[in-house]
């Protein structure tokens, strides 16, 4: 039995069309949320040559006017991904005053309510242990920066005393 093809007019419209935005969608058509281009940036945490667990890192714009400010969450290696508007995005081009704080809550003495939640008052009183030198946590004295190029950007931060 012989087949026959069909040219794309006989297509019915909604199939086109969902052709047509599923290819949009693909190519990158329809992204821009008014934000700008973001371009990965991650790399991994360390002090005293050690993974930092836990760490916030935040990527803030050096000229304030310039953009958004970035940040990310380490994994248990140290490793951490950034983000501006939506988890993983990356962080738009420029120069970034970096800031790292890792603090550890001890909940070990602490009663938590029932179903095991723990009340946000009793977090902010339970006894807290930098990780890592207070500097790097502070914008008024970090000494660390970054700059964000329009391409995938490894930026590591080998952290000391």
């Amino acid at each position: 039995m012989p087949t026959t093809h069909r040219s794309p007019s006989h297509l019915p419209a909604w199939l086109l069309l969902g052709m047509v935005l599923v290819s949009a969608s693909l190519t990158g058509c329809g992204e821009d949320d008014g934000i700008g281009k973001r371009y990965p940036a991650s790399g991994t945490v360390t002090y005293r040559g050690q993974p930092v667990p836990k760490a916030t890192v935040t990527f803030t714009p050096v000229d304030a006017g310039s953009g958004r400010p970035a940040t990310g969450t380490t994994d248990q290696n140290g490793y951490y991904n950034t983000s501006t508007a939506s988890p993983g995005d990356g962080a738009l081009p420029g120069k970034y005053k970096v800031t790292i704080s890792a603090v550890e809550i001890d909940l070990s003495k602490t009663k938590n309510a029932p179903g095991g939640m723990y009340r946000a008052d009793i977090i902010v009183k339970a006894p807290k242990k930098t990780m890592i030198p207070a500097k790097y946590g502070s914008a008024k004295d970090t000494t660390l920066s970054a700059e964000v190029k329009e391409q995938r950007n490894t930026l590591d931060f080998p952290l000391e005393d």
